[in-house]
């Protein structure tokens, strides 16, 4: 799923699309492909909306990161569960949907199994969270079957702390479900238009309506969906500490420190870790206290000083400037309309 406009992640998704949000310096979307991969998904469809073309010409057809890559595009944007109806064509009797814009190392392949041994329709990836308010949460039965669900509900109402990761294994049975388009409960055909369906509010309830089994997946993962911009700080910081496995892609000069092409850190004081992008520039007396990123291109003027901070590609620091707990991104326009 890569359609989704990011509005939470404004003013960087102003000039691309969430999937193509910088983690550890990299397209988050890449870093689900690489998974995907790696567990054997290697069949894979990605839905487009916003800035279709810079996913297209950053992917292509994936052979670069070992996965047979096609896109659907949606002129206008058809909800979680309708983008993936939309592209039914493609799929099989079994599919995976996984957000593109994600920061997970959930065990696809453990999920997979899981799915393929019980009887039910759908298997939800689930991870159990502190703070239900922030997340749509699972409620369950002894066996693992999915019984309700409950939106952001008070830690006091809550009857689970399962949150969904929005991670499903589906059979093709699933479009069974799907809502006829303008309708509320009017179940769609097989040859209707593909119209405006949500997982979590349409097609997952209806299965509860008809009393469709299908199970959560608990998970002990890292997950975060970057909803924001501070998610999107701390997934950064987190994955340079090593708290979740993604591969920053560029090597390490010493101890904790991961720099790419034509940055030079001779001079800088750096306390590690740290993962510099290609082609940083550092005036005299910079000093880095780790965990930070810093982006491809970025320039960082003398005396500042940068810590447990995320600086996206192209960022210019000024002289003397101290960064502490930041994210900060290039001024960007916003697009007209």
């Amino acid at each position: 799923m890569a359609a989704g406009l990011g509005t939470r992640l404004r003013p960087v998704t102003y000039e691309m699309p969430k999937p193509m949000v910088p983690v550890v310096n990299r397209p988050v979307m890449e870093h689900i492909l690489e998974l995907l991969e790696r567990h054997g998904f290697r069949e894979v469809i990605a839905n487009l909306h916003w800035f279709p073309d810079l996913i297209k010409g950053h992917f292509g057809d994936g052979s670069r990161l070992g996965v047979e890559l096609s896109y659907s595009e949606e002129e206008e944007l058809l909800g979680t569960a309708g983008g993936v109806r939309n592209a039914a064509g493609f799929l099989g009797e079994s599919f995976l949907v996984i957000s593109a814009d994600a920061v997970t190392d959930v065990d696809l392949a453990a999920m997979r199994d899981y799915h393929e041994s019980h009887d039910g329709i759908a298997t939800l990836a689930t991870k159990r969270v502190q703070d239900t308010e922030e997340f749509g949460v699972v409620v369950t039965g002894s066996d693992g079957r999915v019984q309700g669900f409950q939106e952001k509900p008070d830690p006091a109402e809550a009857l689970s702390d399962l949150a969904n990761c929005g991670i499903y294994m589906f059979d093709a049975g699933i479009f069974d479900y799907f809502l006829a388009e303008g309708e509320t409960s009017k179940v769609a055909k097989p040859d209707d238009p593909p119209g405006f369906n949500d997982w979590a509010t349409d097609v997952l309830p209806a299965l509860l309506e008809s009393d469709v089994p299908f199970y959560s997946h608990e998970t002990d993962a890292y997950w975060n969906d970057i909803g924001n911009l501070e998610e999107l700080r701390r997934s950064n910081l987190d994955a340079v500490c090593g708290e979740v496995d993604l591969d920053s892609a560029v090597p390490e000069r010493f101890h904790g420190v991961r720099a790419g092409e034509r940055t030079d850190v001779s001079g800088v004081e750096i306390e590690s870790p740290v993962v510099l992008g290609a082609g940083v520039e550092f005036s005299d007396g910079v000093r880095i206290d780790g965990p930070v990123v810093i982006g491809d291109g970025a320039k960082i003027g003398r005396g500042a000083r940068i810590a447990d901070s995320v600086l996206l590609p192209g960022v210019e620091v000024e002289p003397g400037a101290k960064l502490s707990g930041e994210i900060v991104s290039r001024p960007v326009d916003q697009p007209a309309g």
